[in-house]
């Protein structure tokens, strides 16, 4: 009896749910001193010093999905104009 019951007790153990995750600072990567890029073309881009991790995304273009809190993210649309500066 004992033993089912300690059986019992590890299953259930086993089954808890792990605590959540904690939110990623939500501007680590600065984007917010980036933003000023909103709006320009994307050469200016190019044409700055960024720290790494980052990246420039423009349409259609495929990237990762996986989730860096400190790496900058650059998003221009078909006109070559920047139009979001984020972290992921």
């Amino acid at each position: 009896m004992r033993i089912a019951s300690l059986a019992a007790v590890l299953l259930l153990a086993a089954c808890q749910m792990a605590p959540p995750a904690s939110e990623p600072e939500p501007d680590a990567c600065n984007a917010s001193g980036w933003m000023w890029l909103v709006g320009e073309p994307v050469d200016v881009v190019a044409a700055s010093t960024f720290p790494a991790p980052m990246r420039v995304i423009g349409p259609g273009d495929a990237v990762t999905m996986d989730y860096l809190p400190n790496r900058l993210n650059v998003s221009y649309n078909e006109a070559g104009i920047v139009t979001d500066v984020y972290c992921g």
